[in-house]
């Protein structure tokens, strides 16, 4: 990929995606609210930073043509901003504002900035960093498992729609990555604690990407069992939904002994 847009890359699994395809020979513009993370990104790998929200869409806007201004186009658009919400329904109208339009508004408005210069020019390529909670879910985070689970629907219908026009899109799907989301101070829920153990670290995940955005195969799991735990849930979902529900009564048993 010698052209390559990469949002949320400040750190995470956004920052290894960027290192990855800088160290692959592309050329590559970092996007991160926050500014300095960005930067400092851009400086490691020789990128260009454009420092941003992705949930606005006058800077994703603006994050797209400067793209064009500075590289002449973009073969990958890696949409990787992402926000983790704990809580139920309960959670305030706030908090599922803000998983909505980081985890889902955010794709459409990169969709709408690049989808016309693409289906213009004869093609692209457009991944969306969605989650196994986009397969799955999140126990103990609605907001998060509710977005994620639009994300994808969002990435299939556009798969669906422009495929036979040029346009390649990907759903990347990990489970636990070892990044501040997972890991941070606050996120101390017993689901996450379970994903930590067999998480990945982030330039793994990037080298699963490299590999796949050679193909064109839909969705991008890097951890393996994703596909059969989905498999589970499609084939017998009353099934796979007891056991869900039994691993949450298990958090609950836990919590209050």
């Amino acid at each position: 990929m010698a052209r390559v847009v990469v949002t949320g890359a400040g750190g995470g699994i956004g920052a290894a995606l960027a290192r990855r395809f800088a160290a692959d020979g592309a050329r590559v513009i970092v996007n991160d609210l926050n500014p300095a993370a960005a930067e400092a990104v851009a400086a490691e790998i020789g990128g260009l930073a454009v420092p941003g929200d992705a949930a606005k869409e006058a800077d994703t806007q603006r994050l797209v043509e400067t793209a064009w201004a500075e590289l002449g186009g973009v073969d990958l658009f890696c949409a990787n901003a992402g926000v983790l919400t704990a809580g139920s329904a309960d959670a305030p109208d706030a908090a599922w504002e803000q998983a909505w339009q980081v985890n889902v508004m955010s794709h459409v408005y990169v969709a709408r900035a690049v989808l016309p210069r693409w289906l213009e020019n004869g093609g692209g390529r457009l991944l969306f960093t969605v989650s196994a909670a986009g397969l799955l879910t999140l126990l103990g985070s609605a907001p998060y498992s509710v977005t994620k689970h639009a994300a994808l629907g969002f990435a299939e219908w556009l798969r669906a729609t422009y495929a036979h026009r040029g346009i390649t899109v990907q759903a990347l799907c990990p489970q636990g990555v070892r990044t501040d989301m997972l890991l941070g101070d606050d996120r101390e829920s017993a689901s996450r604690a379970q994903l930590a153990a067999t998480a990945m670290e982030p330039a793994e995940v990037a080298a699963v990407v490299a590999k796949a955005v050679q193909g064109d195969s839909f969705l991008v799991l890097p951890h393996a069992e994703v596909a059969e735990y989905y498999q589970r849930r499609a084939t017998d979902t009353d099934r796979w939904l007891a056991g869900m529900n039994r691993i949450q009564r298990g958090f609950d048993t836990a919590a209050t002994s």
